[in-house]
């Protein structure tokens, strides 16, 4: 079975599981080749539904999180999106068909040769005009582009961090993994006007959030 019919069949097994619930997101998962976004070493396990390293101790996330946490936070066209946690750039590309047309995602990586990697990925693959790759501690945000429609977090934060929320919009949406090293939970918060919702969702497991608002080194 070839990569394509393969990201097919993984996109309509996630759709039958219920991580996938609108085509919209369906539409741009089967768009984005994910093994572009793997190390060459991992590509057998591109469209298997599970986490895989990319190096510096970072992952992609299974396309099974990566499904339901864009659904939870319901990116629209012409939405400013930030996400917290470039990585390989995979999710940003996901987030930037989303916001077309009209929107844009601002995506800070702590690392910078992974910043720098996935800012060539995600040129090359004609995202160059939808997305901006930043080096900085995300638990900080992006002030520089604030207020935002949506953001995405996708490293554990011990909390949820201040500046995140103060940097959305009325009515914005945070998705965001909270809790210890090794198990956390999703948390959506909303900024509604009578103040902050926060909810949460299902159990996960995601690399830690480093920097001013989420764990410091000695705690990996």
């Amino acid at each position: 079975m070839g990569l394509e019919e393969r990201r097919r069949a993984l996109v309509a097994s996630l759709m039958e599981q219920g991580y996938l619930r609108s085509r919209r997101v369906a539409e741009a998962m089967m768009k984005v080749p994910r093994e572009l976004f793997v190390p060459e070493d991992q590509r057998e396990w591109t469209y298997d539904d599970r986490p895989l390293p990319i190096g510096f101790d970072q992952t992609i996330s299974a396309p099974s999180i990566v499904a339901y946490m864009t659904e939870l936070l319901n990116p629209l066209p012409g939405d400013k999106v930030l996400e917290v946690g470039t990585g390989s750039g995979y999710q940003a590309a996901i987030l930037a068909e989303l916001v077309s047309p009209g929107g844009f995602v601002w995506t800070i990586e702590r690392i910078a040769q992974l910043a720098e990697s996935a800012r060539r990925r995600l040129e090359s693959l004609g995202y160059g005009d939808r997305v901006k790759v930043v080096v900085g501690d995300g638990s900080l945000g992006y002030p520089e582009a604030a207020p935002y429609d949506k953001i995405m977090v996708t490293a554990a934060a011990p909390s949820v961090p201040p500046p995140l929320v103060e940097q959305l919009k009325p009515g914005g949406v945070l998705v965001i993994p909270v809790g210890p090293p090794y198990m956390q939970h999703l948390y959506v918060v909303r900024k509604g006007e009578r103040g902050v919702e926060m909810w949460r969702d299902i159990s996960v497991v995601f690399v830690p959030l480093l920097g001013k608002y989420g764990w410091g080194e000695q705690d990996r």
